[in-house]
């Protein structure tokens, strides 16, 4: 075992997926404390996570794109092909939902577009962990 540009990049992309992920389930379970503690905390929080998740969601796609540039992708699967596939579109699903998210006022449209985003996210870390299983 060394520790070469290998394991900084791995440890790179999942450290931003576990911002970016983790963040936002923490960011649910404080949720109704949040609420607790006036009707700007929940927007002012999330604000705050925002800045903090964005730059960890660019680190996750820059990341990502220098593990696919690190294999050589046309000797893999059919099935590895799908799930890289399945798992890019979750990723930008994801991203966007989480764009639309902090976008919107509508608390029907942030509630859909919060959860959308998480599952969507938690979806692509079972496609990556099935990539490289």
């Amino acid at each position: 075992m060394t520790f070469d540009l290998t394991t900084i990049r791995v440890f790179a992309h999942l450290l931003g997926v576990t911002v970016w992920i983790g963040g936002q389930i923490v960011l649910v379970a404080l949720l109704p404390v949040l609420r607790g503690l006036g009707e700007d905390a929940p927007r002012l929080a999330a604000r705050r996570f925002g800045a903090l998740a964005w730059p960890f969601f660019a680190l996750v796609v820059v990341t990502g794109v220098w593990n696919l540039l690190e294999i050589d992708v046309a000797d893999r699967s059919v099935g590895y092909h799908a799930t890289l596939g399945i798992k890019l579109l979750l990723v930008a699903l994801s991203g966007v939902a989480a764009f639309v998210h902090g976008m919107t006022a509508t608390p029907l449209t942030r509630a859909v577009t919060g959860a959308a985003g998480l599952v969507a996210a938690l979806g692509a870390m079972v496609c990556g962990v099935m990539m490289v299983t």
